[in-house]
């Protein structure tokens, strides 16, 4: 495919997710199963256009004077690429499977507009609506921190400590330019250049040999906040594909117990792989076998620790899902507060006095941290929040005690502040 039909095929696929509301991930399927003649390069070409727009959406419509999909691609093109409109017009021709020529109407607003006099919610790309909550954390910064939050982010790996260090894992790794991550002792990172692919890690020997995982330093630092010591009764309360167990069965040295579970048994499939390849065998997974199962009811007022890797918004994991952020809504929102409310009251089933609570998402919000943690605060006699710098130094990572959220209830990480994924972590104690 030409150039110039590359970028047809992006306005196709833009338009096709603004008018079916659906993933970007699907919309590009589906269009490459109906062009079969795309190879994997256009495909991926494609895909990063998509993206691009995607992340800055609300900009490039501002800069190019129209929300269309054609007016998105085009503000992408100069705001992420940065492509002139001299540019633009020797692909926008018109000619065989290239977009139409830009009219005077476009050639002006995309010399003239800038993001100078543009609300936040322009410049940081992001819905309007959400404004509040976001000047509610971030404050007057708000349109920078959500502006790092719409650039790509870095391939991220946890080194498993039960089978490699960190040199050994980067001399083997060294190949794909791994640096160390700023912050948590076992990260490792991939900084992808602009426009290139990410490698596949997964079929690194590293990986299959259970040295690496992939993950988010910001995820990284939540398990090491939440502090699993060896032989500790752990609870993993929304455990999923199992990442955060894994980590935590890495720092407990394989002694004591998790027991992770999850709402829906489906979410837990991987977890059995991940567990063999890692060589973690402290871990025991506890799938309901009903919609009214409880599989942990004998850890009731047992365990050391709970960790809540509570449901969101995911606001936080924006920049690897750039197209999510355009379908939250406030109902959604709602959903999510009432389902934290919920899995916070039932850890606290399972906590022994003295125990703790660790409660992370994956989200900016307030509503989802700060408030979620008050709200189990007031719902919940006998816990208290352990101060956040306690937190980080207790956990060696007292540089993140300067990430303290508005409230205090917990530590706030960002691209933007730490580097990281958008991560909030709360620890609680039970007191009595």
């Amino acid at each position: 495919m030409t150039p110039a039909a590359r970028l047809s095929a992006a306005i196709e696929v833009l338009a096709d997710i603004e008018t079916r509301r659906r993933p970007a991930s699907d919309a590009l399927k589906d269009w490459g199963l109906a062009h079969r003649f795309a190879g994997s390069g256009d495909r991926s070409a494609i895909g990063s256009l998509v993206f691009d727009a995607l992340r800055r959406k609300a900009s490039s419509a501002w800069i190019a004077g129209a929300d269309t999909p054609r007016a998105v691609l085009m503000g992408s093109l100069i705001l992420a690429h940065g492509w002139d409109v001299d540019r633009l017009a020797a692909l926008f021709t018109g000619e065989r499977f290239a977009p139409e020529p830009l009219t005077d109407e476009e050639r002006v607003a995309l010399t003239t507009r800038t993001l100078d006099d543009a609300p936040a919610w322009v410049a940081g790309d992001y819905p309007e609506w959400l404004d509040g909550q976001f000047s509610a954390v971030f404050g007057e910064s708000r349109a920078e921190e959500l502006s790092a939050l719409a650039a790509r982010a870095p391939v991220d790996m946890r080194v498993n400590a039960l089978k490699a260090t960190r040199e050994k894992a980067m001399a083997e790794l060294a190949h794909l330019g791994v640096v160390p991550t700023p912050h948590s002792p076992l990260g490792l990172r991939i900084n992808v250049p602009e426009n290139a692919r990410a490698p596949n890690v997964q079929s690194e020997a590293a990986f299959q040999k259970g040295w690496i995982e992939i993950q988010d330093e910001g995820s990284q630092l939540a398990a090491m906040l939440a502090a699993a010591d060896p032989g500790m009764q752990v609870v993993d309360l929304c455990a999923g594909g199992g990442g955060k167990a894994l980590a935590l069965a890495a720092q407990m040295d394989n002694r004591g117990q998790i027991f992770a579970t999850d709402s829906d048994k489906r979410r837990l499939a991987p977890i059995f792989d991940r567990l063999t390849r890692a060589g973690a065998r402290n871990v025991q997974v506890k799938g309901p076998k009903g919609k009214d199962d409880e599989p942990l009811r004998d850890m009731r007022g047992h365990a050391d620790l709970v960790l809540v890797d509570a449901p969101c918004t995911g606001t936080g994991t924006w920049r690897r899902n750039p197209d999510a952020k355009w379908r939250v809504r406030p109902n959604s929102l709602d959903s999510r507060i009432a389902e934290q409310a919920a899995v916070l009251d039932r850890a606290a089933t399972f906590v022994k006095p003295g125990g703790r609570i660790a409660y992370v998402t994956c989200s900016v919000l307030p509503a989802e941290n700060d408030e979620a943690v008050a709200g189990f605060l007031d719902r919940n006699a006998g816990y208290a929040v352990i101060a956040p710098a306690k937190a980080a130094a207790d956990a060696g990572l007292g540089e993140l005690a300067a990430f303290s959220s508005p409230a205090g209830h917990g530590l706030q990480m960002s691209p933007k502040r730490t580097g990281t994924d958008g991560f909030f972590v709360a620890l609680l104690r039970r007191t009595s």
